[in-house]
């Protein structure tokens, strides 16, 4: 993708199959030479498929084991399969972005963060590298991939290049 061409990706997933292969080939276009640390912030509704987004991403990415939704711990943190660590949160249940002082969210050793319900940590969470828009869409879902830093658009050059998803402009 050059820099003529928009950093937004949209598509429609049919079913929760498609939901894990784009979570699957979003780990596989993620390469942390690109970014030390990738900030991806997940945007829906209830029921709109972040968590199942996430943990197809996890899963691919190497974690074993349980992939516990931090809806009630607010974060569950992973190790990865190259050496890093990911952090996935879910602020669902915060009352104030003040809270998260109280997390230790210092982020010196996640090498990719996961955060549902970004704009309820507004001012204290580090800006989206990735923002991913989920929506119900019938009996699928659709989805729009945003990238505002070189890291994300790095990524989701890849992603582009290894599904065949052309890039739409971001005003279409």
């Amino acid at each position: 993708m050059n820099s003529d061409v928009a950093s937004e990706l949209r598509l429609h997933l049919a079913d929760a199959d498609a939901t894990d292969a784009l979570g699957a080939a979003l780990a596989a276009a993620r390469s942390p030479a690109n970014a030390p640390a990738l900030h991806v912030h997940l945007h829906g509704d209830l029921g709109a498929g972040k968590s199942t987004l996430a943990r197809a991403l996890l899963r691919a990415l190497g974690v074993q084991g349980a992939i516990r939704s931090p809806t009630y711990t607010l974060v569950e943190r992973y190790p990865l399969a190259d050496g890093g660590e990911a952090w996935h949160l879910d602020l669902y249940r915060i009352g104030d972005a003040g809270e998260l002082e109280f997390l230790g969210l210092d982020g010196g050793e996640a090498s990719l963060w996961l955060i549902e319900w970004p704009e309820r940590g507004r001012g204290w969470l580090p800006p989206a590298d990735l923002r991913i828009d989920l929506a119900v869409d019938g009996a699928g879902r659709s989805v729009r991939l945003a990238a505002s830093s070189a890291g994300g658009r790095a990524w989701l050059a890849a992603l582009a290049a290894a599904t065949g998803i052309e890039p739409v402009a971001a005003d279409s």
